[in-house]
């Protein structure tokens, strides 16, 4: 434009230069007013006289900063649409359009990313892809969070720190005491076993006892050879026996097999000497497809839960404890296993959730959270108020076996047996034990069997008063003793005390007598920083694990059963428990 073009005087006016005539001429009716911003459906523009007007801007969308609403405008009516979710809100800290057209609070788990979360499910869970705070997406294995079949992750993929490349648990995951040995599975699938080894129990291919000599834990411990390639994840022990779940569903069963308890169709031990064990050792024939989801071992026999919900059980069928209607032995034999063992009656559409075998009976968990029980009854350990057997006769089991009465509208979520008493977990995770009394093992304060006698179960049966609002996650029965993980990841232990299984520091019974149980019964002290995990409970000896994967045991230590290199009973005396007590060299 040539300088002495005139300036004009407004947006709405443009210069004129043609031919070196100069002049002003006014925009266009309608012609936008340059560099504004468009605001509640307005627009500035030029009205053809050199002045400006306001015009309905009806390409206009815009957030009004107050209602999360967008302002369409058309023939000048606006109409409201929602913001897309997740869209800041009135410029407030944390508050965001919620799709609806109004304001909420953001948080982790509503499902919109916003703020500073970088993924938002809809929820709280570490292990669906994004994590419960919504800080990171999940990665697997080495992301610091415990998800799926990971058993540890420490935030990183190298072994040697406690737990492995693959992210499960170096130390122990799993302890099974028996009645004179121990039993520990490894996070590595490995089993390792100590204490007495007649017959072979501890599966290591002689008789010769571990852990009741220097040098004899630790990594002069040698694993139990399961074959090629097979890895535990569940262990049993039992009286002289004991078997393992390996990952494929199948179960190998070692040491003493007097009454085909070890399911090979014989009555041979194995792991007593050289070349019985690893690939020699055979698998328990559970049946054609069958494969075995949790296992059990008594006295002198053992059970499988099935993929299907079925229940086998093989070994010694005195007094009725295999479920099948005789006292046959079955698994001593040829053809007594595989198909030709029969799956025990648990009634018209019932199957089993869970399984334990105690000294010479047997309880499940059905699907529908009620409890059977057969076998010996001598004391009432059935729960039926009799002390008849079943499952030793024709037409004792399936429907004519009657549940546990438990109390009114009272179901289980767990259930252990001992020696001659039962205990359960109820669904509002009190207990509840009957059977033998006897020192004081059914923690009632009194020695007096339960479950003998009419009248006595149900709501008659009190819960084990376990202290004040205390209840219980998990509970063993051992042979004459009982232990329970509570609430506040306590241990406490009542019945007999003699070889200090309760771990109490004397040889003391508990709840044999008024006064001895609820706030009265002192917690098993297991020393600082040993955060409990499990309990587990032999015939005279009691075990914990760790949330670090370490065990401690105390109680009867004969043949070595605690680990410690030598035989010396633990828990009996003061000062041996607590930091007293030394961590089991397992590894």
């Amino acid at each position: 434009m040539p300088s002495d073009c005139p300036t004009p005087a407004n947006e709405c006016q443009v210069p004129t230069c043609v031919n070196a005539a100069c002049g002003v001429a006014n925009a266009p009716s309608g012609a936008p007013v340059a560099n504004q911003v468009p605001g509640d459906c307005q627009r500035l523009v030029c009205d053809g006289s050199g002045g400006t007007t306001q015009e309905i801007d009806d390409t206009d969308i815009h957030d009004d900063g107050l209602d999360c609403t967008l302002e369409g405008c058309s023939a000048g009516v606006p109409t409201s649409n929602p913001a897309p979710a997740g869209t800041a809100c009135d410029d407030a800290s944390g508050v965001v359009c919620d799709g609806a057209g109004a304001c909420v609070l953001s948080f982790c788990g509503d499902g919109v990313v916003s703020g500073n979360e970088v993924c938002d499910d809809g929820n709280q869970n570490d292990c669906d892809g994004c994590r419960a705070d919504c800080s990171a997406m999940e990665t697997g294995c080495g992301d610091g969070f415990v998800c799926g079949a990971e058993t540890c992750d420490d935030g990183n993929t190298v072994g040697g720190d406690g737990c492995s490349a693959v992210c499960t648990a170096e130390g122990v995951i799993a302890v099974a005491p028996g009645e004179l040995h121990t039993c520990a599975l490894l996070g590595d699938g490995t089993v390792k076993c100590w204490g007495a080894n007649t017959a072979g129990r501890l599966g290591l291919g002689d008789t010769a006892h571990r852990g009741d000599g220097a040098g004899e834990m630790g990594a002069s411990l040698p694993a139990v050879d399961l074959g090629t390639g097979e890895l535990a994840v569940a262990i049993a022990a039992g009286g002289s026996h004991t078997c393992a779940l390996l990952a494929g569903g199948s179960i190998k069963c070692w040491g003493s097999n007097s009454f085909g308890e070890l399911g090979l169709g014989d009555t041979a031990h194995r792991g007593d000497e050289p070349g019985e064990m690893g690939d020699a050792l055979p698998a328990v024939d559970l049946g054609t497809g069958r494969t075995a989801t949790a296992l059990t071992v008594g006295y002198r026999h053992a059970c499988a839960l099935l993929d299907d919900g079925s229940v086998k059980c093989w070994g010694s069928g005195q007094n009725g404890r295999l479920g099948l209607g005789d006292t046959a032995s079955r698994g001593n034999g040829n053809g007594q296993m595989g198909d030709l063992l029969p799956t025990v009656d648990l009634g018209t559409g019932r199957t089993a959730k869970a399984i334990s075998a105690g000294a010479f009976h047997t309880c499940v968990v059905l699907d529908d959270d009620s409890v059977k029980c057969w076998g010996v009854n001598s004391r009432g350990q059935l729960g039926l108020g009799d002390m008849l057997l079943r499952g030793d006769e024709p037409g004792e089991m399936g429907n004519a076996l009657p549940v546990v009465a438990l109390g009114a509208g009272r179901t289980a979520k767990a259930i252990t047996t001992g020696y001659e008493h039962t205990c359960a977990l109820l669904d509002d995770d009190r207990v509840k034990c009957w059977g033998n009394g006897f020192n004081g093992r059914l923690g009632q304060g009194d020695q007096e069997h339960r479950g003998d006698g009419p009248g006595e179960m149900g709501n008659a049966l009190p819960a084990v008063d376990l202290g004040t609002g205390l209840t219980a996650r998990s509970i063993r029965a051992g042979e004459f003793h009982t232990c329970a993980l509570l609430s506040n990841a306590t241990v406490k232990c009542w019945g007999m005390g003699t070889y200090g299984q309760l771990g109490l520091g004397d040889n003391a019974h508990r709840g044999d007598a008024a006064g001895e149980m609820g706030d009265a019964l002192p917690a098993v002290d297991l020393g600082a920083g040993f955060s409990i995990a499990a309990v587990h409970v032999g015939a005279q000896h009691s075990c914990a694990r760790s949330q670090t994967a370490t065990v401690k045991c105390w109680g009867h230590g004969g043949q070595g059963r605690l680990g410690q290199g030598n035989t010396a009973n633990r828990g009996k005396a003061a000062g041996e428990m607590g930091d007293q007590l030394p961590v089991i060299p397992v590894l």
